[in-house]
């Protein structure tokens, strides 16, 4: 059994008192979140900031308390983590990286739902609102 890991980030913004979730169409065309293969020696953090950079050109700050780690089979024979951080933008320059991403969209939290290809995925930003809301971060 082969396993591999990746990182990356829920990233949210607030406009008009409302969520928006960045989300980016992959090439191979499902709506998830910015993630990535872990390189040798990086940290999970460094992993998900670098991930996030290439995908859609965004720095962001992560906030403390909150990783989600979904576990699956890509393929026979291979075992996957991937650990997801919560995260706001530094800056606001959105560009696709060409090679992988087809679209990237700020969409309101509700909606979102509605286009996120996998189950897991909802479940993931269920629990990144609910982070959000309890915590307070930046809203409230």
């Amino acid at each position: 059994m082969k396993y591999e890991k990746s990182c990356g980030s829920v990233i949210y913004k607030l406009e008009n008192k409302s969520i928006y979730i960045l989300l980016i169409k992959h090439n191979k065309g499902h709506w998830s979140f910015p993630k990535g293969h872990m390189e040798t020696g990086e940290t999970e953090y460094q992993t998900a900031i670098r991930e996030v950079k290439e995908e859609t050109n965004l720095d962001i700050k992560i906030y403390d308390g909150f990783r989600y780690v979904t576990t699956y089979s890509p393929k026979e024979n291979v075992m996957k983590d991937v650990v997801y951080f919560l995260s706001t933008p530094i800056n606001n320059e959105i560009k696709p990286q060409l090679e992988e991403v087809q679209k990237i969209e700020w969409i309101n939290e509700n909606e979102a739902k509605n286009i996120i290809t996998y189950k897991e995925d909802i479940k993931i930003l269920d629990e990144a609102l609910n982070f959000i809301k309890t915590k307070k971060l930046d809203i409230y």
